[in-house]
């Protein structure tokens, strides 16, 4: 699909989706649970729903509502193929969880993902019981053996997401375990993961992020659990309002541990006008903001707008942690400097600093530019075509519903 927009100023007032990190995480935990969880505040993006798909084909009854989604595990019997759809975190999660509850099971996907290398799970797995068969590095996953626990090295380096589905499925391995970490980024997805384990009752031991013990567990408890407001889907909102406009969000948790809370420090630092009341958070158009500097490498999810933003800031902005970037939908470095070319911007690429140098200037439009089948991409397209001198076309535009289904609803009101 194809989404064709006309510089505008931005006016938008809403209350953001929630959070498919936490509600991937707690769809997982609640397949694993005895009795009911219900989850309040649901969101129903791709990876979501491709997350409530895995549920059911691990044993569970699903139940989907407006207001909620009601998850029971039913049956023993779990199917020998489940489909992630293009979730890498739901890969990574699901890949372990699987091994927990059936020797000889494929986890598959669609898209981009049968492209994304998965190796850093291979090793620890096998530490921990189970064998992991790749296919050319990446998706389909075909394991055999059960997660029985014990002592593994982690490679969190590249990706934590892998961590996080250890960190879920081993409270209910036969033994306790005991895990050291090699390298590590992504520090605040792991810290949510081991909030929401703990009140589903799992019981884990974090030592600054080099070695976490995980206590095994009779059973993970059903629960009630609301899913905060995303603030990877918030960013372009927030950031849209500082140069085109105002923005008033409302349902931001301000005390959350998502890493892509990141962007009201960024904010701050290039100059722009925002106000923070309790749940709201409110960006006003500001001349002149700052060029700044930024390490997002545990926020890669944030690189995009960031970018969008730097583009309409005085000067040359510095964002670290680029190396972050190259397995996400798209490589994201390439596809931001490619993109943002056609727009006028210039884009400095430095992989060996693992840095971005994006300049400040005037964007223009009159073109097409694609968001390479990324969501992050398209959001950061639409904030770039606010200040532009003509009409923009994203490609790839529908590529929103991955994590945001209603974005171009939100969008449109706003103009």
């Amino acid at each position: 699909m194809n989404k064709s927009l006309t510089p505008s100023a931005y006016n938008a007032e809403l209350t953001i989706p929630p959070s498919k990190s936490y509600m991937q995480r707690a769809v997982a935990i609640a397949a694993l649970a005895d009795g009911k969880t219900t989850i309040f505040n649901p969101d129903f993006s791709n990876d979501s729903r491709a997350g409530l798909g895995v549920a059911r084909a691990l044993g569970c009854e699903v139940e989907e509502f407006k207001d909620r989604v009601e998850i029971m595990r039913k049956s023993k019997t779990v199917a020998d193929t489940v489909n992630v759809g293009e979730a890498g975190l739901g890969l990574r999660l699901y890949t372990p969880i699987c091994s927990l509850l059936r020797s000889g099971i494929t986890i598959t996907g669609g898209g981009t993902l049968l492209k994304r290398p998965v190796d850093e799970m291979v090793a620890p797995l096998k530490q921990l019981g189970v064998t992991a068969t790749l296919t050319d590095h990446c998706a389909p996953v075909h394991t055999t053996g059960i997660l029985q626990g014990g002592e593994a090295t982690v490679d969190a380096g590249k990706s934590s997401q892998f961590l996080s589905g250890l960190l879920i499925a081993l409270p209910r391995a036969s033994k306790s375990s005991h895990l050291v970490l090699s390298a590590i980024n992504s520090r605040p997805y792991v810290e949510m993961t081991i909030e929401i384990v703990k009140q589903f009752g799992g019981e884990i031991y974090n030592f600054d992020f080099k070695e976490i013990y995980i206590k095994p567990i009779a059973h993970y408890d059903g629960c009630k659990y609301f899913v905060e407001g995303d603030w990877s889907s918030a960013a372009a909102h927030l950031a849209a309002g500082a140069i085109g406009g105002k923005a008033v969000i409302n349902g931001l948790n301000c005390n959350s541990l998502q890493a892509d809370k990141a962007i009201i420090e960024v904010l701050r630092n290039c100059g722009a006008n925002m106000e923070i009341d309790s749940m709201t958070i409110i960006t006003r158009k500001t001349k002149n903001l700052k060029a700044f500097e930024f390490d997002a490498t545990d926020a890669p999810d944030l690189f995009p707008v960031l970018a969008a933003l730097a583009a309409n800031c005085n000067g040359i902005s510095e964002i670290t942690g680029t190396q972050r970037l190259i397995h996400k939908e798209s490589n994201r470095a390439q596809s931001i400097a490619e993109e943002f070319e056609k727009l006028g911007i210039k884009v400095d690429i430095t992989s060996n600093e693992n840095r971005m140098l994006i300049h400040g200037g005037k964007i223009h439009g009159g073109v097409t530019v694609s968001a390479h089948h990324d969501h992050r991409m398209a959001m950061a397209l639409a904030v770039m075509s606010l200040n532009a001198d003509a009409p923009v076309t994203i490609e790839d535009a529908e590529s929103v519903a991955k994590s945001y289904p209603k974005f171009w609803d939100d969008w449109n009101n706003a103009l």
